[in-house]
């Protein structure tokens, strides 16, 4: 069994975790996690998305969470990016780095963005296009790549079918996202195997939610075939609101829990990465998700 000597952490709590809480969470509380996710030693935070507030009301805030981020060297604060209009918020506050997405299943890219997949890939050949003439970096999510609340299995040619399309615009590195929590570790194997033979699994991640207590097992079963990128949510914040019981992103303290005792180096300090989970735990007044953050709370 060969494993990955290190693995980077993309942090989506900012994001992908808050975008989902009943009540928007003020700018200055948003400042003071993106703070202490790079104290913890996070090398890219994904800091907020340019959506309509309108359909994403916890997201409006992320113009000023960019403008009011002190860069750290050597960490990148990648935002998503809907379509061109978002595009152009984000090239407006200065955004290095943008991230898009599209979906393995028609259903859930009809019910989420009102379109084909062929259609959301066509729309987004044109903010492929405007990036790169602002040489901004692009990260592609594809989501529902182990199951669909509506359509229920992916076939992973599906799966493989999306990411080649978003490689070959040219997003430098593409994440397979588990995004209602289904899979189970030999069917995110195979998901690997039929996606590597289209892109290299050095431009791939993993971005596995835990409604059913699997990401941590699908994590290790796609690090065996060498997928050295993962996604996670600080004290596993977010969910999937298509998806009815779906839970939150895998938590980024039982993700490096893991790797730590794999000996997988993640340049991220776990004491300090626990203290950003209390943090926004704290704020929102519920008990962190993360089975680590419990664990040691309940030896204390």
């Amino acid at each position: 069994m060969q494993l990955p000597q290190q693995v980077k952490i993309v942090e989506v709590g900012p994001r992908d975790g808050l975008q989902n809480e009943p009540t928007p969470v003020p700018l200055e509380v948003k400042l003071e996690l993106i703070r202490k996710l790079e104290q913890a030693g996070l090398s890219v935070i994904e800091a907020g998305s340019f959506v309509s507030p309108k359909w994403v009301p916890q997201m409006a805030s992320s113009a000023e969470v960019y403008q009011s981020i002190q860069p750290k060297p050597g960490v990148s604060y990648p935002m998503l990016v809907p379509n061109l209009k978002g595009l152009e918020a984000a090239l407006a506050v200065g955004v290095q780095e943008i991230a898009i997405f599209a979906a393995a299943s028609e259903s859930f890219t009809q019910k989420n963005i009102n379109c084909s997949i062929e259609e959301s890939i066509a729309r987004y050949s044109e903010v492929m296009s405007q990036a790169q003439q602002h040489h901004l970096k692009v990260r592609g999510y594809v989501s529902c790549v182990l199951g669909c609340p509506y359509e229920g299995e992916i076939a992973p040619a599906r799966v493989a079918e999306v990411a080649q399309r978003l490689h070959d615009m040219g997003c430098y590195e593409i994440s397979l996202g588990d995004t209602i929590g289904v899979g189970t570790p030999l069917k995110a194997q195979r998901m690997i195997d039929a996606v590597t033979k289209v892109v290299p699994v050095e431009q791939l991640a993993a971005h596995f939610h835990d409604t059913y207590g699997q990401a941590l097992a699908n994590l290790f079963a796609v690090l065996q075939q060498g997928v050295a990128v993962i996604d996670s949510s600080i004290s596993g914040l977010g969910g999937c609101p298509y998806a009815k019981g779906a839970s939150g992103n895998v938590a980024t303290e039982d993700v490096v829990y893991m790797l730590n005792g794999l000996g997988i180096e993640t340049g991220i300090d776990l004491p300090k990465l626990l203290q950003a989970g209390h943090y926004i735990s704290d704020h929102l007044q519920r008990e962190p998700a993360s089975k680590v953050a419990r664990a040691l709370a309940a030896k204390e």
